[in-house]
């Protein structure tokens, strides 16, 4: 006893026999010829029957069988045996559902006929060679043409009985072609070159059957297709709606492939050999619309979208897809969205879902290799949607790589070089890797400071002074630019930044910052974060921007105010050090609180009134880190042959913090 029954003989029986086996549920499928038996392979849930059944040897089938269902995936120009099962399901109540070949995309310069003959009427009154690819059964009709044995190239199947029925009916030599298929655009192509034919006849056989491929390679010869219409106008449902409702019908568990495919830069010659077997076998192509225009196959299902949770949805919504291929670009280990994806596609998952990721051509190692660089020595990193800052990678490595997102990138990364006096670094420029109008250049920052790009562009910033600026910390107080602004001195900045704690991308406030001294020290060493120097005085603010210019601290913006209005509109800190706030430490602090309460803060307090200040704001907040240092300092000064100590004046230098739960 079967549950159902699949009239097959297409690649759409196949697939719809090969989809209830691989789920268990007991199957026997039918195929007219020992040709189309070949094309299943038996198992426990899957029995093939081969040869021709009449309406009669249906009827007494269906009755012993008691099928809970008939699928009839016949061939589209089958029409008798369709008519056969049906009316045999309806004799014996059986159900019937008929699953349809998908129709081809049609263009406007082929030609349509209702029927083999008035194809041939048609041809005999053209002139050129053709190209029959309607089989072996269809080449008696074409017989009546004038000097056929001349002008047509019929392709059929390479067994001896048809091969012999053809030679007779006079096709023969190069004008008999035995072959196999599916047949590709390729191929097609270039048969159509071979036998110099101005026309293709082929019958509508939808997209599994090879139509589209046709079509396009006549085109692509400008050869016209002659198109024999479907001799029924039937409905059903196509594969994919078949699935799903066999899925729906048996409670089945969907268990798809799901492939993370990196595509390289987006042309199809750098699809790796995996990558283009994953892509030809997908049921559904899944990516943003400029990533599966690139790669995706005729008739293939394509889902527009690149937001991983709509992703999963669609996948969880479809389960007629077995074999789903997600296109990302370059390589899904670099800067990808391979990483959000997974963690979405796994999250809560208890079916055997197998996710494979297979890699792809980065855009690092195709850029370097065409400007002819090493990568392996090379600074690498992304300022496409995130922060980024390639002046600190630039100003200490002497060559970095980094993956740009605006059409103006390029010129503002070269503007702020020469505004920090590295005008001479070498921009190396690619724009549209690997597309047709693919543009790669090399210019030093100088020249670029204008330029308008593509958004789709990558650099390399070849530096060979790079290593020149490696001050981070413990910069002498005479390497700043100084004014009659008050300037914090260099043994207290070391102690304060020891108690800040800051690591590379933290986000600090400098509050009541005067000259920048301790600014500039906290901006190079979290230089992939941020820094905020908030100052009131005009005169200080001035300084401050000249000294961002002679370190090159480009993570450091600059506030003019008074704090802590002067705070409320910044991103959140995690660290804040102040060292002056003009009487308004408690309000300063609640604010840093509201905005992050496990914000870490240091204050320098000179006088006895702003320690007590700081103390009673400490206890008032109730920090579970309170710790209070005192420091003195003091610089030998030479008198003649001799030196004394120079004392500078005491400070105090408080630490508050709540851990983070």
């Amino acid at each position: 006893m079967y549950k159902v029954l699949v009239f097959a003989g297409t690649t759409e029986g196949y697939e719809i026999c090969r989809f209830l086996a691989d789920h268990k549920i007991e199957t026997k499928g039918f195929v007219a010829t020992e040709y189309g038996s070949k094309s299943l392979t038996e198992s426990e849930f899957l029995i093939v029957q081969t040869g021709r059944l009449d309406a009669a040897a249906m009827e007494e089938t269906f009755l012993q069988e008691k099928p809970e269902m008939v699928l009839d995936a016949t061939h589209p120009y089958a029409a008798e045996v369709t008519v056969n099962i049906r009316t045999a399901c309806e004799n014996t109540q059986t159900a019937y559902y008929r699953v349809l070949r998908e129709a081809g995309e049609h263009e406007d310069r082929a030609v349509y006929v209702d029927s083999v003959q008035a194809a041939a009427d048609y041809l005999d009154q053209t002139q050129g060679n053709v190209l029959l690819t309607t089989g072996s059964k269809e080449l008696a009709g074409f017989t009546g043409m004038k000097d056929y044995q001349n002008r047509l190239y019929a392709r059929v199947l390479s067994l001896p009985n048809v091969m012999k029925a053809c030679a007779e009916l006079g096709f023969e030599g190069k004008h008999l072609i035995g072959m196999q298929g599916p047949f590709s655009r390729e191929l097609n192509a270039a048969m159509l070159r071979q036998y110099d034919c101005r026309y293709l006849v082929t019958k509508d056989t939808g997209k599994a059957g090879g139509f589209q491929d046709k079509i396009d390679a006549a085109l692509e010869c400008d050869a016209v297709p002659v198109i024999i219409g479907r001799p029924l106008k039937e409905e059903g449902m196509s594969v994919r709606e078949c699935k799903r409702f066999l899925t729906e019908h048996f409670s089945l568990a969907h268990r798809p492939h799901i492939t993370l495919l990196g595509i390289g830069m987006g042309s199809q010659k750098l699809l790796t050999v995996q990558g283009k077997n994953s892509l030809d076998q997908a049921d559904l192509l899944i990516g943003a619309r400029r990533m599966v225009d690139s790669v995706k196959r005729p008739g293939q299902d394509v889902f527009v979208e690149y937001r991983s949770q709509e992703i999963r949805d669609y996948i969880d919504a479809h389960p007629e897809y077995d074999n789903i291929v997600i296109v990302l670009s370059g390589d899904v280990g670099f800067y990808s969205g391979a990483r959000k994806l997974l963690e979405v596609l796994c999250q809560d998952r208890e079916d055997n879902t197998e996710i494979e990721i297979q890699c792809g051509i980065s855009s690092v190692v195709y850029f370097m290799s065409q400007i002819g660089l090493s990568w392996d020595d090379a600074k690498i990193v992304s300022a496409h949607g995130r922060g980024c800052n390639l002046i600190s990678h630039i100003c200490y490595t002497e060559k970095v790589f980094s993956i740009l997102g605006t059409s103006d990138g390029v010129a503002v990364l070269a503007e702020k070089l020469v505004k920090y006096g590295m005008g001479d670094v070498l921009l190396y420029v690619g724009e549209n890797l690997s597309y047709e109008n693919e543009k790669i250049f090399a210019k030093p920052a100088s020249e670029l400071t204008e330029y308008k790009g593509d958004p789709l562009s990558v650099i390399c910033a070849v530096n060979e002074n790079a290593g020149t600026r490696l001050e981070t910390h413990g910069i002498r107080d005479e390497k700043f630019i100084r004014g009659k602004a008050p300037m914090t001195k260099e043994e207290v900045r070391t102690v304060s930044l020891s108690k800040l704690r800051l690591t590379a991308d933290s986000v600090c406030y400098d509050v009541g910052a005067g000259t920048g001294s301790l600014s500039i020290e906290m901006a190079l060493r979290a230089h992939q974060g941020q820094v905020w120097a908030i100052e009131k005085k005009e005169d200080a603010v001035e300084l401050i921007h000249r000294n961002k210019v002679k370190f090159a601290a480009d993570n450091l913006e600059i506030v003019e105010g008074l704090a802590p209005e002067a705070l409320k509109d910044l991103p959140t800190p995690t660290h804040a050090f102040i060292g002056g706030s003009s009487g308004n430490l408690k309000e300063i602090v609640k604010l840093l609180l509201e905005k992050n309460p496990q914000v870490r803060i240091v204050i320098n307090c000179i006088t006895l009134e702003t320690v007590s200040e700081a103390l009673e704001t400490a206890k008032e907040f109730g920090f579970e880190e309170n710790e209070i240092v005192q420091l003195s300092a003091a610089r030998s000064k030479a008198i003649g042959r001799y030196h004394m100590m120079m004392g500078e004046n005491p400070i105090y230098i408080i630490t508050l913090q709540n851990p983070g739960k």
